[in-house]
């Protein structure tokens, strides 16, 4: 690597500011600092302004906006509750958070608001208005290579960390959102697609016609690809071919791995060269099959695995033999109940844990829910296998876990959930009524919106403690931040519900009075750590180098030609890379 290459990311790594410093505390006065800024961002609620996140070199990022959002009910919710298919499928906040936010009515089912015991039938609509927080991502533009207007398609170079669709958290930074409203291109249809984390070339169709061409040649395998991968040690120099089945064991996590159940694989590995100052190597991939993860599997199969892969090459995921030559596959029955991060352990051992269900009653008195959900047994961990999980497989999927829990603790388990009776969405946004079943449409999206004028209250309501409310993030239900708009024609309150237990800003206020000031109040007063908005926690800024894994598509012939990009700058002899 050049020197001025070297000190770029070194000057990057010193620009990036971390919205939210790691101070150890106790569990009470992390408490009273969660309300302190929670009820601080309430009173500036009065004049809001439109949250603006801070620049940083590397670092695309796009200011928060309100989203309508819309999905039909998957297959493997049906018959389930709300609650549990929130809280086993997607993870992203503690089980006491999910419950607050549902009770608090910010998820519809076909136009009326749901509960946590809602039980989802099949072809129901659920609805939601959110604000949509997007995770930055790499500076680095992407490229449109060429451009067959005959024939009706793209060659672009798609950086890493931008998701080829909009999934999850990300929407407008996914590469057919950025194709569509930075490029001009009206229509998009990827034939196939790259990992978020990985960077290379794709094919892009602009007709259907094109599409289906080209995904006929991806499926019958005759596309030929090839792939540049910085590895881990040095590589074997005579031609290295691996056949070993994959299967994805953990859905959610996204987890692949070697099993015999899995299905066939196979790529054809050659070295380039080795990097001894690195103890790495650059290495040519050419995968005969197209399966989930596959090189990066077959590569850690083999030993080598890429050499900044967050998850295939984690010491703390795998153990000091980080997967080579597979893992035991025999069935287990072992699971157990999700555990904090062990830095929090006081937090826990003093308010409960996030995972509880438990609910403390005006007497001071706990009733424990009769039904222990899947996730509070840690019995959600394999539930979307399609073959039994064995104990190792299970341990890597729990540390897996862990190791995302720890890197998020402050905005997952460091959350104060309020019952907050005022509104956290524009009310002039409301989501339309379904259509009748047999004319909605398949899967999810932007749903359609009416604006409705609110008549001005006679006099303001008192200020009260902002709701801390639902955030799925890496899924497609993506229910972010949202709280009840006020009812509509489009959704159906009822009155009689009970309603659990709100607490007051004056109530609030009694509380962080308890806590004797400390002066790390002041710490926070230059800091955004919360959204003025939707009072959603922000997340601290990633590195840049920190966005993307050491592979890349180089090169694909096909029926249309072949098309390649240029080498990444990684793969250049003796470069180097932060490893810290």
């Amino acid at each position: 690597m050049s020197v001025s290459a070297s000190t770029r990311f070194s000057y990057l790594s010193r620009r990036t500011k971390i919205h939210l410093p790691v101070i150890p505390a106790p569990a009470q006065e992390q408490f009273r600092q969660n309300i302190f800024s929670l009820i601080r961002s309430n009173l500036m609620a009065d004049q809001p302004s439109p949250f603006k996140p801070n620049e940083t070199p590397g670092l695309k990022k796009i200011p928060p906006y309100w989203y309508p959002y819309t999905t039909m009910t998957k297959m493997r919710w049906i018959g389930r509750e709300l609650l549990e298919v929130v809280s086993t499928e997607f993870r992203d906040r503690s089980m006491e958070y999910y419950r607050y936010a549902l009770e608090s009515g910010v998820t519809t089912v076909n136009g009326k608001v749901a509960k946590p015991d809602t039980i989802l039938r099949d072809g129901d609509r659920v609805e939601n208005v959110v604000h949509r927080h997007e995770p930055p991502v790499t500076s680095t533009p992407v490229k449109v290579l060429s451009h067959d207007i005959e024939r009706g398609f793209i060659v672009v170079d798609k950086p890493g960390s931008i998701p080829v669709h909009a999934s999850g958290r990300y929407y407008r930074n996914s590469l057919i959102e950025i194709l569509v409203d930075d490029f001009g291109y009206a229509k998009c249809y990827p034939a196939n697609r790259l990992d978020r984390l990985t960077s290379g070339l794709m094919i892009i169709p602009l007709s259907v016609n094109c599409a289906r061409q080209l995904t006929s040649e991806f499926s019958a395998g005759t596309v030929r690809k090839e792939y540049i991968a910085r590895v881990k040690g040095r590589f074997p120099s005579d031609e290295t071919v691996c056949e070993e089945p994959l299967l994805t064991v953990d859905r959610q996590m996204g987890l692949n791995i070697v099993h015999p159940e899995g299905k066939f694989a196979r790529t054809v590995f050659n070295l380039i060269r080795y990097d001894e100052n690195t103890n790495s190597s650059v290495v040519r991939c050419r995968p005969l099959t197209g399966r989930s993860h596959q090189l990066r599997v077959h590569l850690q199969f083999l030993g080598h695995p890429i050499a900044n892969d967050p998850v295939y090459s984690e010491k703390r995921i795998w153990g000091d033999n980080v997967g080579k030559g597979g893992i035991d596959v025999t069935p287990s029955d072992d699971r157990e109940a999700p555990a904090p991060p062990t830095h929090l352990e006081a937090l826990v051992e003093n308010q409960g844990s996030p995972e509880s269900l438990s609910k403390s009653t005006n007497e001071g008195e706990v009733t424990i829910s009769a039904k222990l959900l899947p996730r509070e047994t840690g019995e959600d961990i394999g539930m979307g296998s399609p073959v039994p999980l064995s104990k190792e497989a299970v341990g890597v999927i729990t540390r897996l876990r862990n190791m995302k829990d720890e890197d998020e603790d402050w905005s997952r388990w460091r959350d104060v959930v309020f019952r907050a009776k005022g509104v956290m969405r524009p009310s002039n946004l409301v989501i339309k009524p379904p259509p009748p079943q047999n004319r909605r449409k398949r899967g999810g999206g932007k749903a359609d919106t009416v604006s409705t004028v609110v008549e001005p209250s006679p006099s303001p309501p008192p200020p009260q403690a902002p709701t801390t409310t639902l955030d799925m993030s890496e899924s497609q239900l993506n229910l972010d931040t949202a709280t009840p708009a006020p009812s509509t024609r489009a959704e159906t309150l009822n009155p009689e519900d009970p309603s659990p237990p709100q607490i007051s800003l004056e109530e609030a206020i009694e509380k962080v009075s308890l806590a004797p000031a400390t002066g790390m109040e002041t710490t926070f007063e230059s800091e955004q750590i919360y959204c003025p908005e939707c009072y959603l926690p922000l997340h601290p800024d990633p590195k840049p180098e920190k966005l993307y894994i050491f592979l890349h598509a180089l090169k694909y012939t096909t029926s249309f030609g072949e098309f390649s990009t240029e080498m990444p700058n990684w793969a250049a002899e003796g470069w180097e890379w932060d490893q810290s």
